[in-house]
């Protein structure tokens, strides 16, 4: 019966080597980071401990704690540039649930997050945290935690963050927010010669 378990685990081994490869090391990274976060798993410390017995230690994967990077909430920000209140969300809840320290990092977040970690992150302060939280739910980024005012990202946010953010052609969405408002300026100017 050990022999057909093995057997079992090296199949799901290859599977995930399998699955795993055509993937840039930075989306393996995240994959095998979720992967654990949905499980309930905690990083690997030691590559020993995944190796089987007979198995190339290049083909290993390394430990998910060699492939987190520590970055601050404020540098990750300025990386992300997220452009409204719902994205900052989105980065904090992703920067708690990825980035930070291990002794600060959590899956869930509150309003007092949102003050704490804006301030840290040079993020505008929104006038109330609790229903910035609420509208970056109803915008699709997060879902609903354990606790009653607690939140944490979903798959849409995760993905926004981690793939999304910084928007493409920025610049240029920018330009077009100037030009409707410049228009809108000019439609309340009186007109001249009437």
């Amino acid at each position: 019966m050990a022999e057909r378990i093995d057997d079992q685990e090296l199949q799901a081994i290859q599977q995930v080597i399998a699955a795993l490869s055509e993937l840039d090391s930075g989306a393996r990274t995240r994959v095998i980071d979720y992967v654990f976060q949905r499980l309930g798993l905690k990083p690997v410390t030691e590559q020993s401990s995944v190796l089987p017995p007979s198995s190339n230690p290049t083909e290993v994967l390394p430990p998910a704690q060699t492939r987190r990077r520590q970055v601050d909430v404020r540098s990750f920000g300025t990386e992300k540039s997220p452009r409204s209140a719902n994205e900052r969300v989105a980065v904090v809840a992703y920067y708690l649930a990825e980035l930070a320290p291990e002794t600060e990092r959590k899956a869930e977040i509150s309003a007092a997050d949102i003050t704490k970690y804006f301030k840290q992150a040079g993020f505008p302060l929104p006038g109330a945290a609790r229903m910035t939280l609420v509208n970056a739910r109803n915008a699709g980024y997060l879902e609903a935690g354990a606790d009653r005012g607690t939140y944490r990202l979903n798959p849409v946010g995760h993905n926004l963050v981690a793939h999304s953010l910084p928007a493409s052609g920025s610049a240029r969405g920018n330009g077009g927010r100037k030009r409707a408002r410049k228009r809108a300026q000019d439609k309340k100017k009186p007109r001249s010669g009437r």
